[in-house]
């Protein structure tokens, strides 16, 4: 969801993966809807072909041995599912993180005042107003944001990827 906090965790695992002496790129809605993907809307086939698009990136980072982390509101299953098959037909490593965050929680923090602009009906097809939100049936990795502080966050995926082999362990 927008305002979930998948930003600033993002921001924050880059900062540990790079002070780590790792090859790591943040992608995002800032770096990505204002270049590759500024002539797609928010239908839901504009979404789907964000999010492809934002797979097909990923996957050629990942393919050069970089970590991306990618940070966008994906309300889809199915596209979401598009990006883990493009990965796994590649074998390179997909790891889905849900950023668990209740719709009250991320509507009070509203940094960019979408929600209440969605509510007052100024944005149609706003993700968890008058558009659905498909939560993930298995993903890798469930933060509560909320919960934790970016930080911790942060040292949650880090801890994952280092339990899966993609990271050693710090010394």
């Amino acid at each position: 969801l927008s305002g979930s906090g998948k930003s600033t965790i993002a921001v924050a695992l880059e900062k540990v993966l790079m002070q780590r002496g790792k090859h790591a790129y943040r992608l995002d809605g800032d770096n990505i809807r204002h270049g590759l993907n500024k002539n797609l809307g928010f239908s839901a086939e504009d979404r789907a072909e964000n999010i492809r698009r934002i797979g097909e990136v990923a996957k050629l980072f990942a393919d050069a041995g970089m970590l991306a982390v990618s940070s966008f509101i994906s309300p889809y299953r199915a596209d979401r599912d598009g990006v883990r098959k493009l990965h796994d037909d590649a074998k390179l490593a997909f790891i889905e993180v849900y950023i668990d965050c209740p719709l009250e929680e991320a509507e009070k923090r509203d940094p960019k005042g979408l929600y209440k602009k969605a509510r007052a009906g100024q944005i149609k097809g706003f993700t968890g107003i008058d558009d659905p939100y498909e939560a993930p049936l298995k993903p890798e990795l469930v933060i509560k944001n909320g919960e934790c502080t970016p930080q911790q966050a942060a040292a949650q995926v880090i801890q994952y990827l280092e339990s899966r082999g993609l990271l050693r362990a710090a010394k």
